[in-house]
C-alpha cells in the first residue's frame, strides 16, 4: 500500500474528531485537557480510557491509537478500510493509490464466491431435485416472499458439488478455501463445507454477502454450521438480518436466539430482530447494535441455556450503555413457536410487558430458595446485594430496596447499609485489580515486544527516547548521529525507531497517524502507551541522553551480564512490589 498524503490524511482526522467517534459507544467527560470514558473494549465501568490530541489510550486493556485505530478496531476492517470508512462519513475521496491493495482484493474475491455460492444454493433449494430444504421451510410456516427476501438455500447431500460450479465459473481451490465455501482435508482434497442443510446467507451492512448459516435436515452434529473467519466474515462481530433490521428505524431492537426465530418474527412484522452468529453476544456486536437502537429486547428460548445466555447478554449491554429488557414466554420455547401457537398480537404484549434487567436479575435471585424459610431469605438477600450495589439510579435502587425489604420483612436501612457497604468494598477491589493489571505489565512479556521483559533497563530507555523522539521530532537529526537502530536492544524497539527516523525527516509535522498504515492495531496501542506512560514527564535532552549512555553500556556488556541484572532487577522488584502490598 502506498503513503497517504499528509494534507488528506490530517483533513481526514480533522473531519472525524475522536470524541465524536467515541461517543457512538460510550459517554464521555470532560477534563481540563483530556477526555475520559468507559474503554469500549472491554468490560469497563470506572472511565479508564483516556482521549487526549487526537489520540486514545486504555491504561488495563491497552488498546489504543488515533481514529483509524478506532474504526479498525470497532469495525473489525483493515486499516485501508479504515480510511475509506472515515472518507465516506465525511464526503471525502480517497485518493486513487488507497484503491489497489491486496486486502482489498481478496475481500472482493470473497464477496464475489459468497454472491455466486448464494445464488447456487438458492436454485437448489427451488429447483433441484432434492425438495427436503424446501419442505423444511414449508414446514416452519414460511412464505415463499420470505424465502426470496432472505435469499434462503439448500446445500445438496454432496461432497463437492457447489467446488465444480464455482470451478466452472473461474475461481481456483485456493479462491474457495480463503472464502470458506470450501475445505481441504488431510490428504488435500478439497470438499464443499456445507452438504444437507438449510442455507441462511449472512448479509452485511453494504448488501453483500459475507457468510452462511447451514441447518441439518437430520440428526448429524453440529445442528448449525457457520462460515469460519475469511477476510469478509467474523462471527463475532456482525448480526444476522441487521441490514433489514436498521431499515426499520426502531426505538429498541429484539435480540432472538436463532435464524429461524428472526425469520419468522420478521414474517409476522417485527422486522426490528436480529440475532447472534451461533455465539453468544459480544462486546462488538453490542456497540453495534448500541449505533442503531436506544433499547434492546431479549427473546432467547425459554430453557435453562436460554435464560443463561439472557444473563450474559445483559452483562454485555450494560458495559457498553445500551438498556435491555427481557422478555418472558410462557407456553412456547422459542418466539417462533409462541407465534405459531399465540399469535404476532399476543407477542407484542409481551414486547410490552418485557422487564427491565434489574427485575430479570432479581426474579432470578430467587431460583432453587424457599423464602418462607430464613435460610432462603438469607440466601437471597445475599444475591440481592451486588445486583442493587449496581443499580447507578439512586432513586430506583431506593424503591427496589424498600419492596425487597418489605419481602424479606426487614428493615429498608438494613439493606440499604449492606448494599453501600459492598458498593464500596466492591470499588476497592476494582481499583486494586485494576492497578494489578496495569503494574504486571512491567513483570510480563508484552506480545508486541517480548524480549522487553528480559531486558528491563534497556525497555525503560528506549521508551523514555521513543517517547522524546515523538514528542520532540525536531532532535530526529541529532539524535540519529548518536544513536542507531542496531544499538537498541529489544526488538520491537528496533523497529519502531527505524520507522520514526525514515518518517520523521519526510514529514514536516510529525502525527501518530503517520505510523498507522505500517503497524497493527496492537502496535498502534503500544506506542499510544509509550506516550501515556511520559503523558505529565518533562523529556529533557540530558534525559535522552542518559539512555543513550545506558544502551551503549548494555550493548558492550557479555549477555550472560546483561541477563544476570535483568534477572536480579526482577527479583527486587517483585521483593518490593510485595512490601508495598502488604503495607496496603
Amino acid at each position: 500500500m502506498k503513503k497517504l498524503p499528509e494534507a488528506f490524511l490530517f483533513r481526514l482526522l480533522e473531519q472525524n474528531p475522536l470524541t465524536i467517534l467515541f461517543q457512538s459507544c460510550t459517554q464521555l467527560k470532560a477534563h481540563d485537557r483530556f477526555y475520559s470514558c468507559c474503554c469500549p473494549f472491554h468490560a469497563d465501568r470506572y472511565y479508564t480510557c483516556q482521549i487526549e490530541n487526537d489520540s486514545f489510550y486504555c491504561p488495563v486493556c491497552h488498546k489504543g491509537g488515533d481514529a483509524f485505530t478506532f474504526v479498525m478496531l470497532t469495525q473489525n476492517c483493515s486499516y485501508p478500510e479504515a480510511v475509506s470508512i472515515l472518507a465516506e462519513r465525511c464526503g471525502m475521496t480517497v485518493p486513487q493509490e488507497m484503491d489497489v491493495n491486496h486486502i482489498r482484493q481478496a475481500r472482493e474475491h470473497c464477496f464475489a464466491i459468497n454472491r455466486d455460492a448464494a445464488n447456487f444454493y438458492y436454485h437448489c433449494l427451488l429447483r433441484g431435485s432434492d425438495r427436503r430444504g424446501l419442505k423444511y421451510l414449508a414446514g416452519r410456516k414460511l412464505f415463499p416472499q420470505t424465502v426470496r427476501k432472505y435469499g434462503l438455500g439448500f446445500a445438496p447431500d454432496n461432497w463437492h458439488m457447489l467446488k465444480d460450479y464455482l470451478l466452472s465459473k473461474g475461481y481456483s481451490e485456493q479462491d474457495l478455501l480463503l472464502a470458506n465455501i470450501c475445505r481441504k482435508n488431510e490428504k488435500g482434497h478439497v470438499y464443499d463445507n456445507f452438504r444437507n442443510r438449510v442455507i441462511f446467507p449472512i448479509v452485511g451492512l453494504d448488501g453483500n454477502v459475507t457468510g452462511f448459516g447451514g441447518r441439518v435436515l437430520d440428526d448429524s452434529k453440529p445442528k448449525y454450521l457457520n462460515t469460519g473467519d475469511t477476510p469478509v466474515f467474523d462471527k463475532g462481530s456482525q448480526l444476522f438480518s441487521l441490514h433489514f433490521a436498521r431499515k426499520a428505524a426502531p426505538s429498541a431492537m429484539i435480540l432472538a436466539e436463532g435464524y429461524m426465530d428472526v425469520i419468522a418474527l420478521h414474517q409476522a412484522g417485527f422486522e426490528n430482530t436480529v440475532a447472534t452468529l451461533g455465539t453468544a453476544i459480544t462486546s462488538e456486536q453490542a456497540r453495534l447494535l448500541k449505533q442503531y437502537a436506544s433499547e434492546v429486547i431479549i427473546a432467547y428460548d425459554s430453557d435453562t441455556a436460554g435464560q443463561n445466555a439472557t444473563l450474559k447478554a445483559l452483562h454485555q449491554f450494560q458495559a457498553a450503555g445500551l438498556p435491555a429488557r427481557v422478555l418472558h414466554m410462557t407456553g412456547a420455547k422459542d418466539p417462533d413457536e409462541f407465534i405459531q401457537k399465540f399469535s404476532a398480537y399476543h407477542f407484542r404484549q409481551l414486547m410490552e410487558q418485557a422487564e427491565d434487567a434489574t427485575s430479570f436479575r432479581l426474579n432470578r435471585c430467587r431460583n432453587g430458595l424457599d423464602l418462607t424459610s430464613e435460610t432462603g431469605r438469607t440466601a437471597f438477600l445475599r444475591r440481592c446485594v451486588p445486583i442493587l450495589a449496581d443499580i447507578s439510579n439512586l432513586h430506583r435502587r431506593e424503591d427496589l430496596i424498600r419492596i425487597l425489604s418489605h419481602e424479606l420483612d426487614i428493615r429498608p436501612e438494613v439493606l440499604s447499609r449492606q448494599t453501600e457497604n459492598f458498593k464500596q468494598k466492591q470499588n476497592r477491589t476494582q481499583i486494586r485489580t485494576e492497578f494489578r493489571m496495569i503494574a504486571a505489565d512491567f513483570y510480563q512479556a508484552d506480545p508486541v515486544n517480548p524480549s522487553a521483559v528480559r531486558q528491563p533497563k534497556a525497555n525503560e530507555s528506549e521508551r523514555l527516547l521513543l517517547a522524546y523522539l515523538m514528542r520532540r521530532p525536531e532532535t530526529c537529526t541529532s539524535l540519529m548521529k548518536r544513536i542507531l537502530p542496531e544499538d537498541f536492544i529489544t526488538e520491537f524497539h528496533q523497529k519502531l525507531y527505524s520507522l520514526l527516523i525514515h518518517i520523521i525527516p519526510e514529514t514536516a509535522k510529525f502525527h501518530l497517524s503517520l505510523l498507522g498504515s505500517f503497524l497493527t492495531p496492537e502496535e498502534m496501542g503500544y506506542i499510544t502507551g509509550i506516550l501515556y506512560q511520559f503523558r505529565n514527564i518533562a523529556l529533557e535532552d540530558a534525559a535522552a541522553e542518559e539512555c543513550i549512555q545506558n544502551l551503549h553500556e548494555i550493548r558492550n556488556q557479555p549477555e550472560q551480564k546483561q541477563a544476570d541484572d535483568s534477572l536480579r532487577k526482577a527479583f527486587a522488584d517483585k521483593q518490593k512490589k510485595s512490601v508495598i502490598h502488604l503495607k496496603s
